[in-house]
């Protein structure tokens, strides 16, 4: 007797790495049927079809898509659980102000050659003055004057971002050699709210503040190219860059963006200390826990979301997330996957709430 097959349509427009610079429309939306030994979960639909897009539905008469093969699950996959479970390091807020600065620099630079073009006739007229214009003599080569004040502003965001990687190594580096113990907790789901139990903590941390939140882990490469029925090795998909070689390290490597850009430089240890954000996600609001003993209550989000499911092409993952601040002044976070039932008969969400896939501005909207 074989296995019953169960079928279900899953439809995907994930955002890319740098999706603030990227036309929604231009990205091929993912459209399949797939079968699998697991049934799927309720439908559910986020976003537009002319925009970033994922749903899940039952199969109709007149879907002509391709059929895709993959593991259904109501339990997060082993790589998830690795990636986001535990403690974590922020990242030093240089990195954000760095990247904050790069833009202003680059016009300055810009600026100061286009004043020195034309500086004939802005000395002629009077609008610059002479002890500004001209160049200063190096060895066999002439530098405008205006490069020597506009070039160190230049050079502010490289030093903010080095210092802040140095910072970053340090901190993870400390934390490798005296790491901290889990939180010990107890959940309860009642509607969309949390109910949280704090039963211990490590003594060296400041418990600050926690919030559940919801969000969508990055889809597998090897099954969105198989899904657009494209070949790897060859042109990759618009939104994808080519895929790196070696070990698999951040989910954003999968999709070509680099570890280098996709989060501050992390150390050599067992798992990284610095937390991927996820590009899709909505939590609920920050409760604070000084001094906060017994049960607290922690809101969902204002949309309501699916429950816990995972495959291949579209995960719900829900996580709760505790704010610290360590004894040597670390800011950390403590991250702990949490299981949220199947819910029926969801309202469709218009917008999908996406954000920065860069670690340092993981906070701001898309």
């Amino acid at each position: 007797m074989g296995l019953i097959m169960f079928r279900s349509v899953q439809r995907l427009r994930f955002p890319p790495f740098e999706h603030a610079s990227v036309n929604p429309q231009g990205i091929p939306i993912v459209e399949v049927i797939v079968e699998s030994e697991q049934e799927a979960p309720p439908a559910f639909s986020i976003g537009q079809d002319d925009n970033w897009k994922v749903e899940w539905r039952s199969t109709k008469a007149d879907d002509d898509f391709p059929t895709l093969e993959c593991e259904i699950s109501r339990f997060p996959f082993d790589f998830i659980t690795k990636s986001r479970s535990g403690w974590y390091i922020e990242p030093d807020p240089l990195h954000s102000l760095a990247r904050k600065a790069i833009r202003p620099a680059v016009l300055i630079i810009i600026l100061s050659l286009l004043i020195h073009s034309l500086e004939p006739s802005l000395v002629a007229s009077g609008l610059l003055s002479e002890s500004f214009a001209g160049s200063y003599r190096i060895g066999p080569l002439d530098y405008p004057k205006l490069l020597f004040f506009s070039f160190p502003l230049f050079a502010v965001p490289i030093i903010l971002r080095i210092v802040a990687n140095l910072r970053d190594i340090r901190r993870q580096n400390r934390y490798i050699s005296k790491p901290l113990e889990d939180i010990v907790t107890s959940t309860e789901i009642k509607s969309n709210n949390l109910e949280l139990w704090l039963k211990q903590s490590p003594v060296d941390v400041m418990l600050q503040r926690a919030r559940i939140q919801v969000g969508m882990i990055v889809p597998e490469r090897e099954k969105v190219l198989e899904a657009l029925e494209r070949e790897e090795g060859r042109q990759s998909s618009p939104g994808m860059s080519t895929s790196l070689p070696d070990r698999r390290i951040t989910s954003g490597e999968e999709l070509g963006t680099g570890v280098g850009e996709a989060i501050p430089l992390a150390v050599a240890h067992q798992r990284l200390l610095l937390l991927e954000p996820l590009r899709v996600m909505a939590s609920g609001e920050w409760i604070g826990l000084a001094g906060e003993t017994g049960r607290l209550n922690l809101p969902g989000p204002s949309d309501i979301w699916p429950g816990s499911i995972y495959s291949a092409l579209i995960a719900i993952h829900w996580e709760l997330v505790i704010e610290a601040v360590r004894d040597d002044g670390t800011r950390m976070k403590w991250v702990k996957p949490i299981l949220i039932p199947e819910r029926g008969g969801l309202v469709p969400i218009p917008t999908m709430p996406v954000r920065s896939g860069r670690t340092e501005s993981a906070d701001q909207l898309g």
